[in-house]
């Protein structure tokens, strides 16, 4: 049913090399390598000083990768580097940027050991004035096949002043952008039970998102942004904002309902229930839902394309699982797969 490539657009990567130098910095601890596991400075995680990160052998290894993959059912990972490795909360602007652009660097090193199954997203680092110019980097110099960007940086929300010449780079080159929430919203409240990334993440996704319509930059410029977890909480706000748009002047920000915004975003596939599947695809329709695991985290979808096939009709999965090709910019063989 499948009319080109099975492509995951959240697949996340942790290359060595950076791993490597931050050790060299202080920044990073590999002394639990063997138990999959890996301490970051909080300047580089955004997370507390005593917390160990996952390090499955996939987040580095190519060839784990691969066979995990072909497990799968799964041609081709949108590989981007994890929020843990984006700086987003470092209060160092220089360390910040060396921190992205070696990862961005890393990437694009790793994705080059299997071209024909692996493309990378560059980090923008957000917040910075510098975020553009990165994000040229990625796609001209290192030749990535589009960009991801965490939900704030530098202590701004993604509608500040310093991102417009980045929105306007991804606007005039229609480049296929990965929005990955980088934080989490009160973490006072949300540091229990492993909130942060089970109703933070979907919390901030939301509020970026919201941030960037109601901000204007959705109407300013158009480029195809794509949501985590099938856009975390802002699929079922849709109704309260474009209520709020209308009735309320403080929200009456821009010219159109934001439904409109909402509908024209891309959403993945990472919501782990077949009826919230099902309803997004219905609001959306299935050319915006792409599929995508959060792979190799342990919170990722395990069996990617058995779960969206068993959740929509046959003719929406081919869509969905295959039409991210076109917005990467992968040519699609022609005949039968």
């Amino acid at each position: 049913m499948n009319p080109g490539p099975i492509i995951d657009v959240h697949a996340h990567a942790m290359p060595m090399p950076v791993l490597e130098w931050l050790q060299d910095e202080g920044l990073c601890d590999l002394g639990e390598l063997s138990d999959a596991k890996v301490w970051l400075d909080p300047r580089v995680s955004g997370v507390g000083p005593a917390a160990k990160l996952p390090l499955p052998r996939m987040m580095y290894d190519v060839r784990s990768r691969l066979k995990a993959m072909d497990a799968a059912g799964v041609d081709i990972h949108a590989v981007s580097l994890p929020p843990f490795l984006m700086a987003s909360s470092c209060p160092d602007p220089d360390l910040a940027l060396e921190i992205v652009r070696r990862g961005n660097d890393a990437l694009a090193e790793l994705v080059g050991i299997a071209p024909d199954r692996l493309v990378a997203l560059g980090t923008a680092p957000v917040g910075l004035d510098v975020a553009a110019d990165e994000a040229r980097r990625c796609l001209d110099d290192l030749g990535m096949a589009g960009i991801a960007i965490g939900s704030q940086g530098a202590g701004k929300d993604l509608d500040a002043e310093v991102n417009e010449p980045l929105w306007a780079l991804l606007a005039e080159r229609r480049v296929f952008t990965f929005l990955h929430p980088s934080g989490s919203p009160n973490p006072e409240r949300t540091g229990d039970f492993w909130f942060p990334q089970l109703v933070g993440y979907p919390m901030e996704t939301a509020l970026a998102a919201s941030r960037l319509i109601f901000g204007g930059v959705t109407s300013r410029h158009r480029f195809p942004l794509c949501l985590a977890h099938g856009g975390g909480c802002l699929p079922s706000l849709r109704g309260r904002l474009s209520m709020g748009w209308d009735r309320k002047p403080q929200a009456h920000t821009i010219d159109d309902d934001p439904r409109n915004h909402i509908d024209e975003l891309y959403y993945d596939t990472a919501v782990f229930d077949a009826d919230l599947l099902r309803s997004l695809v219905a609001q959306v329709g299935p050319e915006h839902v792409l599929m995508g695991t959060d792979f190799p985290f342990d919170l990722a979808e395990r069996a990617p394309v058995q779960f969206v096939e068993a959740s929509v009709e046959p003719q929406q999965a081919a869509i969905v699982l295959s039409s991210a090709a076109k917005l990467l910019g992968i040519e699609i063989a022609s005949g039968p797969r």
